[in-house]
């Protein structure tokens, strides 16, 4: 019986110490930070493939890192499973386009409903006066001397084709019929500086941006009421789960989610299609419309409420497409004028 026993401890014992190399051999499961190494490391390699739109880093119902391919329309031929021991997941998303009106107006100029009087409150109708397309004001940002309003590079400087010191409006020239003979009514600024996009499906483009000079007697710093009011001035950076909200020219206040983070988009200009890197996903897919692209992007709850994640500029019916704020602002050496 005592042999028995024995034998018994020892066979216990070594089950065990299997079980535990096994596990060690495994080693913890796989994080977020890992999931966006291994990404950063095939983001090129998955761009490349047939019908893919772009790639991010979410996570699944149990919490666990996946690796998101966006495509074009359904497709799973030729896409791997995991990669580097990260699951890969599939979501259709359609082509993912810059989200700007540019379309002729019918707006009675004494009914215009995107007009605002001066100062202007952010997350309302903007644009290049030398362009008949809207998108909206993000904030008023400030180097510490100049105050500037913030929107998309293909709102305020067309793709790249507009010049420094050209006119920037507010509501845009889509969303005014009166423009010639009202020209100072409808002044808001002019263009400073903006981030060339270079138009490539392997450019590393980070930002859509561009920022026209103003003062505070044209622009203020809050959304009009129904918003979520002024924006913080402590930014706060993206993770999965996170509830947002923007308030933005066509849908004014909508509320989502941070879908996946650190993405690879192929968004689709006027001027040809565009790669970006390092992008934020916001689902769903009516957080914004054409139009918006500009809207600020703020954390929706708890401690964080307003503080600032990114700049929308594009999207598709499924999902919505920002730049991460800090990089933004950093481009541009100024930091939110808010609260």
């Amino acid at each position: 019986m005592l042999a028995k026993r024995t034998i018994l401890c020892i066979a216990i014992v070594t089950l065990g110490l299997i079980l535990c190399s096994m596990a060690l051999a495994q080693g913890p499961r796989p994080g977020i930070e890992r999931a966006r190494q291994v990404h950063d490391r095939y983001r090129d390699h998955i761009s490349a493939l047939p019908e893919v739109v772009g790639s991010a880093v979410g996570q699944d119902e149990q919490d666990e890192p996946v690796i998101h391919i966006l495509l074009e329309r359904p497709n799973g031929r030729g896409l791997p499973r995991t990669i580097d021991g990260i699951r890969v997941g599939t979501i259709v998303t359609g082509k993912i386009y810059a989200l700007a009106f540019g379309r002729p107006a019918a707006i009675k100029p004494q009914t215009n409903p995107y007009y605002y009087a001066r100062p202007v409150p952010i997350g309302v109708s903007t644009g290049n006066a030398n362009e008949r397309s809207a998108g909206t004001i993000a904030c008023r940002v400030t180097d510490g001397q100049f105050v500037y309003a913030l929107s998309n590079n293909h709102v305020y400087a067309l793709e790249n084709t507009a010049e420094i010191g050209d006119i920037i409006l507010q509501p845009g020239l889509y969303d005014i019929t009166d423009y010639t003979g009202n020209k100072a009514k409808y002044f808001l600024g002019l263009l400073e500086d903006f981030y060339p996009i270079e138009f490539s499906e392997e450019a590393n483009n980070l930002i859509d941006a561009a920022i026209a000079i103003t003062d505070a007697d044209h622009l203020g710093k809050g959304t009009p009421s129904g918003g979520y009011g002024v924006p913080r001035s402590q930014t706060l950076a993206a993770q999965v789960r996170m509830p947002v909200m923007k308030y933005g020219r066509t849908t004014r206040l909508t509320t989502g989610r941070v879908y996946a983070i650190d993405a690879t988009v192929k968004v689709q200009y006027g001027s040809g299609v565009a790669r970006f890197v390092h992008q934020i996903l916001i689902t769903p897919g009516t957080f914004s419309k054409a139009g918006d692209s500009g809207s600020l992007v703020v954390c929706a709850s708890g401690e964080n409420y307003a503080k600032p994640v990114g700049l929308l500029f594009a999207g598709s019916s499924s999902v919505v497409v920002a730049n991460p704020i800090d990089a933004v602002l950093d481009y541009f050496d100024v930091q939110i004028d808010g609260q």
